[in-house]
């Protein structure tokens, strides 16, 4: 029986009765494979289309499939998942990624942002909720445990993580508004989406609105980036 009657999802977000957000899963562990694709056939709005163990198998399934969201470990038997989510945004640009992996590393997760990944969940973690990852990202959100986004934001904070802000002229850039600016302080603070829109008294799809034209006028993708250049830019 599904947990997500077709009732409470409003009809504009993608996940749709009949129309469910397509998933391509590749992890090497069959036991981590077997629960996530459980949530995933649990919930109405998601669907597993594909499942692959190796680099070579998703690289495979990412040509041939149509899918939404790949789900993908970081580690392989053959090699690495940053390769596959490289290969997925060359090949399917409209296509997300989220990293599924064993354990929060900073390193890691700045790599996956930067190359385009779009969440990071850890397995185990009472966090992880991948039918939510999945609708989060499919709608223009992104999905990533609280605690790994302000770790993430001070490094970026205290200038030491080794990705620098986008250069541009000031005359470029795009005013923030005030409402951007405002969600922006909120994101340096270490503030969740759901967090942000409750105390702004505005949804968290208005939110992640807001959050997307902080990236575009700044030009950046993540939001560690945004904090960073808005502060060296003294946007705020």
């Amino acid at each position: 029986m599904h947990e997500n009657p077709p009732s409470m999802w409003p009809d504009f977000l993608s996940g749709q009765l009949g129309k469910p957000v397509r998933v391509l899963l590749v992890d090497d562990d069959a036991h981590m494979r077997r629960v996530i694709a459980q949530e995933l056939m649990a919930d109405a709005r998601t669907l597993l289309v594909a499942q692959a163990t190796s680099v070579r198998e998703g690289r495979k399934a990412i040509k041939q499939q149509d899918f939404d969201v790949m789900l993908v470990d970081l580690h392989l038997g053959d090699g690495q998942g940053f390769a596959l989510i490289d290969y997925m945004k060359a090949t399917r640009p409209s296509a997300q990624a989220i990293v599924v992996s064993i354990m929060e590393c900073d390193d890691q997760v700045l790599r996956a942002f930067e190359l385009g990944a779009a969440g990071y969940l850890v397995k185990n973690s009472w966090f992880g909720n991948y039918p939510q990852a999945v609708l989060q990202v499919a709608n223009g959100g992104a999905s990533i445990t609280p605690s790994l986004a302000r770790r993430l934001l001070q490094r970026f904070d205290s200038g030491h993580a080794g990705v620098q802000p986008a250069q541009r002229a000031p005359a470029e850039t795009e005013r923030l508004s005030q409402r951007e600016k405002e969600v922006l302080r909120m994101v340096a603070s270490g503030y969740t989406s759901a967090e942000i829109g409750t105390r702004l008294l505005i949804s968290g799809l208005t939110v992640n609105s807001h959050i997307k034209n902080i990236y575009r006028k700044l030009q950046v993708r993540t939001r560690a980036q945004a904090v960073r250049f808005a502060s060296v830019r003294g946007l705020f």
